[in-house]
């Protein structure tokens, strides 16, 4: 017990939570919906914190930090009653049940309970590497097996345009450049824009728990 570095406690609740989401998720929108990356962060976070695996845990932290948070922004100006980025819009759909919409909001949470474990369990360097390895793994999968922008699946609920692979307009794909070109620049600029960025953060910040270089 006095070498546990994340409390049991803690593991089950969490553990809870995705015991409920998968099967709500699963009925609400279809297995595809794992493959986004918060979703699939959420399970390998919940992976990570049984094994207390601090390579799962900065995997997932590299991969969503910064992504979540413009998820949070886009939330808190959808509630004022605007629109910025439109990555919420889902959340204020009443054709979705305020049960499944309210279980989504572990967007807003799991940044921080990823920063908590960091905290416990350091950051491994090798995130970056094997973060980039699944997140382009998820990607390929999403744009050769799951509907594009401006599908329309026989449930409308059933995810199109997963990870933004066909551009941020999910009526239509995006049209400014060759497709499969796009999906390669595409996952170029989050991995420059957002994986690295977070990368060299997290290895400042916890320099002094930093596992293997």
């Amino acid at each position: 017990m006095s070498d546990r570095k994340i409390p049991l406690t803690a593991k089950v609740a969490v553990t809870a939570f995705l015991a409920v989401l998968v099967p709500v998720y699963l009925h609400a929108y279809g297995p595809t919906n794992f493959l986004w990356f918060c979703d699939a962060s959420l399970i390998l976070t919940v992976a990570g914190m049984w094994l207390e695996s601090p390579i799962l845990v900065s995997m997932c932290a590299v991969g969503i930090l910064l992504p979540q948070c413009l998820w949070l922004a886009d939330f808190g100006v959808n509630l004022l009653g605007f629109h910025f980025l439109n990555l919420t819009s889902y959340m204020f759909d009443p054709a979705l049940p305020l049960f499944t919409r309210a279980i989504s909001l572990f967007h807003g949470w799991l940044p921080m309970l990823l920063v908590w474990l960091l905290f416990r369990l350091g950051y491994d360097r090798r995130a970056l590497p094997a973060w980039t390895v699944v997140a382009t793994g998820l990607g390929f999968i999403c744009y050769l097996f799951t509907p594009p922008a401006g599908a329309h699946p026989a449930n409308p609920n059933v995810p199109i345009n997963i990870n933004y692979l066909y551009g941020f307009n999910d009526r239509q794909p995006q049209h400014w450049i060759n497709q499969n070109l796009y999906v390669i620049l595409w996952l170029g600029v989050l991995w420059l824009a957002a994986f690295l960025p977070t990368h060299m953060v997290l290895c400042k910040i916890f320099a002094s728990k930093t596992q293997p270089r």
